[in-house]
């Protein structure tokens, strides 16, 4: 009878601590975007609209980009030792079909997360994974930025079968790091988020929910 107490308990300890091992990364709320770094893309003619909401499931972030591309962006440090999988919830309403999201004219996504690992004394040095909701290509897809080597984008989620549907994806943070990159990342140390048109000149309308980090 002790011995069946003591492997519940350890079940039960076991299972809190995997829930307690998430780390939340935005909150939606207008309080909350009113302090994120706004960035506008260098030539963009306009900049994203971002708004709140929320559904049964929360708070929301709302994109809508028509010919405008500007990113919020959040730094934050994430272990990933222990919390490596990145969870999204999100949902395009509006696409970009037609574009080649692989090219710089097409270089554009209706939503996007960006995830962040410092690595010299500027910007530019730094190293990125841009986890996509693509119009055009499959899921599992990916391929160098067509304007920098050290970013990566990795299609988790399509509209090919995905479009205006609530879609939650998870990847592994930190082995897409050693995969995309050759290297060994232990802490992140900011994510972005963007909704971008500007290469191809169109409307796209994107929802974000529910991004943190598990430790499975």
């Amino acid at each position: 009878m002790k011995f069946l107490f003591k492997i519940l308990l350890i079940t039960f300890l076991a299972s809190n601590m995997t829930l307690s091992e998430e780390v939340k990364v935005f909150d939606f709320t207008e309080e909350e975007v009113s302090t994120l770094q706004v960035r506008k893309v260098r030539g963009a003619d306009n900049k994203t609209i971002y708004t709140v909401g929320s559904n049964q499931n929360g708070n929301f972030l709302k994109a809508v980009a028509e010919n405008a591309a500007s990113g919020l962006g959040k730094e934050i440090k994430i272990d990933l030792d222990k919390t490596p999988f990145i969870n999204i919830t999100w949902k395009i309403e509006k696409d970009l079909s037609g574009i080649k999201e692989n090219t710089k004219k097409g270089h554009d996504y209706a939503a996007r997360v960006f995830v962040i690992k410092k690595t010299g004394a500027t910007p530019l040095s730094n190293r990125a994974i841009n986890y996509v909701f693509s119009s055009n290509n499959d899921v599992g897809s990916n391929w160098p930025s067509p304007y920098t080597k050290k970013s990566i984008d990795n299609v988790l989620a399509s509209t090919k079968k995905n479009l205006n549907e609530w879609v939650t994806v998870k990847a592994n943070v930190k082995e897409d790091f050693k995969k995309f990159h050759n290297l060994d990342v232990n802490e992140l140390d900011g994510l972005a988020i963007m909704s971008d048109t500007d290469n191809s000149k169109m409307k796209a309308v994107a929802y974000y929910q529910n991004i943190y980090f598990s430790a499975q």
